[in-house]
C-alpha cells in the first residue's frame, strides 16, 4: 500500500463519521459523502474502480487494518494504489496535509491534487466514484436449459477469482541471453506480470504467467542492491527497484499472488481426488 503520511497519533473510539465537525456547530456525517464506500473491500475497490472507473478515479473506504484508519483507493492507468488517510480523534491526516473538518477536506479533493506514490507514479485525483451507482432493472430470459449428467455434485462448486492486487512501476531488469541492464515498466494485474519499453509503450514486451513462477525471493547473486528473482521452469528473471522498500512491496505482493494461485490449484487438486474416491 502506498503511504502518504507516516502514521501516527492516538486514535479515538468513537465512531469518526459522527465527529467531523463544522464551523456553524453541526455535524457532517462521513456517510454523506457520495465517494465514501464504508466497509467495501480492497478486492472490491480494485473490481471497481479497473472495470467501471478511468485514470484519476479515486473512492475512499474503510482500512482493514484498525479502527480510525482509512484507504484512498485510486485507479492509476491499469492498476490501483491505496492510500492511508488517518483518523487522529480530533482531524483526518493525509499526504502532508492535516484537515479539521469535512468541508475543508472534500475542498481538497475538489480542486484535483496532484499526489505522488513511492514506486514515482503521479496521479491527479479527478473522478470521485459514486456510491450509489444507477443499475438498470433489465434480464435476460431463459430459453435454453438443460441438466447435464456429468456425475459433478455441490462438492465441485468450489468459487474461484485470480486475485485482483494490482502494482505498476519501473524495475530494471537483467536480459536472458545478453546479461545487460535496462529499466522497463512493469504491471501486475490478475495473475500476469507484463513489462513495457516504458510507461507509454502500448503493447507489453512479454507477459508472464505466475501460475508457472515457482518462487519470489530476494537475491544477492548480482552486483547490484534491491535485487529480487522471479523462478520460472524456463528461465530466472533477474529485477531490482529503486529502493529497498520498494522492492520488498513488490516481493510481498508477488508472494501473495503465488500463495492464492497454489491454494486455487490446491483446491481443484482436492475436488479431483475426492471425485476419484465417490467413482471408485
Amino acid at each position: 500500500m502506498g503511504r502518504a503520511e507516516l502514521l501516527g497519533g492516538n486514535m479515538s473510539t468513537q465512531d469518526p463519521s459522527e465527529l467531523w465537525g463544522r464551523a456553524d456547530g453541526g455535524t457532517d456525517l462521513l456517510q454523506d459523502l457520495g465517494w465514501y464506500h464504508g466497509n467495501l473491500t480492497r478486492h472490491a475497490a480494485e473490481a471497481l474502480l479497473l472495470s467501471n472507473g478511468r485514470d484519476g478515479s479515486y473512492l475512499l473506504r474503510d482500512s482493514n487494518e484498525q479502527t480510525g484508519l482509512y484507504s484512498l483507493s485510486v485507479r492509476a492507468k491499469d492498476s490501483v494504489k491505496h492510500f492511508h488517510v488517518e483518523y487522529t480523534g480530533y482531524s483526518f491526516k493525509f499526504g502532508f496535509n492535516e484537515y479539521s473538518s469535512l468541508k475543508d477536506f472534500v475542498k481538497h479533493f475538489a480542486n484535483q491534487p496532484l499526489i505522488g506514490s513511492e514506486t514515482g507514479t503521479l496521479m491527479v485525483l479527478k473522478h470521485p466514484y459514486p456510491r450509489e451507482v444507477e443499475e438498470p432493472c433489465i434480464y435476460e430470459s431463459v430459453r435454453v436449459h438443460a441438466a447435464m449428467q456429468t456425475g459433478r455434485t455441490e462438492n465441485d462448486l468450489v468459487p474461484t477469482a485470480p486475485s485482483l492486487g494490482t502494482k505498476e512501476g519501473y524495475l530494471t531488469k537483467q536480459g536472458g541471453l545478453v546479461k545487460t541492464w535496462k529499466t522497463r515498466w512493469f504491471t501486475l494485474q490478475r495473475n500476469e506480470l507484463k513489462y513495457f519499453k516504458d510507461q507509454m509503450s502500448p503493447e507489453p514486451i512479454r507477459i508472464l504467467d505466475l501460475t508457472e513462477c515457482s518462487a519470489v525471493q530476494f537475491d544477492y547473486s548480482q552486483e547490484r542492491v534491491n535485487c529480487f528473482c522471479l523462478v520460472f521452469p524456463f528461465r530466472t528473471f533477474y529485477l531490482c527497484a529503486k529502493t529497498g522498500v520498494e522492492a520488498d512491496e513488490w516481493i510481498k505482493i508477488l508472494r501473495w499472488k503465488l500463495s492464492k494461485i497454489r491454494k486455487q490449484l490446491d483446491q481443484g487438486e482436492d475436488t479431483v481426488r475426492s471425485r476419484s474416491f465417490i467413482f471408485k
